[in-house]
């Protein structure tokens, strides 16, 4: 619940953040908050730090695929409403669903596939709700992220779940920043005003969905099936819809009740534990 909080709330901020800067600039700007406040509780934890090649090579390797899927998300972001942005970048469950069987042999019984299909319709139904003009470089960017975003889950799963997740959190952090600072740099002409307004923005996005968000996301990869907490993730359109409307003064109507309890129904049935064992396919 921290973790869909933090998520879903962080979409009409990060829409904020993009009307007073550039989308490069954004996000690294965020990711230094992130780094800056994941550095210390690095430090007091002490983890085993990765030393062979191959640990390195994972780690830069997940770094390249989240700043890939942060910048997509965000340059897609600035043509979309915050409620909108957030139901496209979700299509990542059924990704990672389809994933998951692929390489890691999860397992797919008929609830788990059913409360997908169900969580997944209320998306779309929050998605037709909100009318906007389809922007079709704006939709492909914000499908890419999430793409990216379902394949970095994968990868973690299989390459990195035995490192801290702080420690992990931390590195990808410092590097998609630097990797962005340097692209905004050579490519947008504009930069951010830091003025109070935009540092309360940055640092909520950098603190708490990134930093604080980002590491419970992946601790919870640890102890979960990569299905089952990429559908519980479905709840975040839901609350981006609500803050969408509390801050931005997105509309909501009867489209949005029906698709949110359609939402709340499939992450129930995708984390149910009744009756798998007897309808589980692999």
């Amino acid at each position: 619940m921290a973790m869909v909080l933090l998520w879903g709330s962080n979409w009409s901020v990060m829409k904020l953040g993009l009307l007073m800067a550039p989308p490069f600039a954004f996000v690294s700007n965020r990711l230094l908050f992130s780094t800056a406040a994941l550095a210390p509780a690095v430090a007091l934890i002490r983890p085993k730090m990765p030393r062979n090649r191959g640990d390195i090579g994972n780690i830069l390797s997940y770094s390249i695929i989240t700043a890939g899927s942060f910048t997509a998300t965000n340059l897609g972001l600035a043509s979309y409403s915050s409620g909108t942005g957030a139901v496209l970048t979700y299509t990542q469950p059924l990704i990672v669903f389809v994933l998951a069987l692929l390489f890691l042999q999860e397992r797919a019984s008929k609830r788990k596939i059913f409360g997908v299909a169900i969580g997944f319709s209320g998306v779309v139904i929050l998605f037709m709700r909100n009318g906007e003009q389809i922007i079709p470089w704006s939709a492909a960017l914000l499908l890419l992220g999430a793409f990216l975003w379902a394949v970095g889950t994968i990868f973690y799963k299989l390459r990195l779940q035995n490192m801290n997740a702080a420690l992990v959190n931390l590195v990808q952090a410092a590097i998609t920043s630097l990797i962005l600072f340097y692209v905004s740099f050579l490519a947008e002409p504009d930069r951010p005003l830091w003025t109070w307004q935009y540092v309360c923005i940055v640092a909520y996005a950098g603190i708490g969905a990134s930093a604080i968000g980002m590491t419970i996301w992946l601790y919870l990869l640890k102890e979960e099936r990569a299905s089952s907490l990429s559908g519980s993730t479905l709840i975040v359109p839901v609350i981006a819809l609500l803050f969408g409307s509390w801050f931005m003064g997105e509309p909501l109507d009867e489209r949005s009740v029906l698709g949110s309890a359609l939402v709340l129904t499939g992450v129930y049935l995708v984390n149910s534990k009744v009756g798998e064992d007897a309808g589980t396919s692999h």
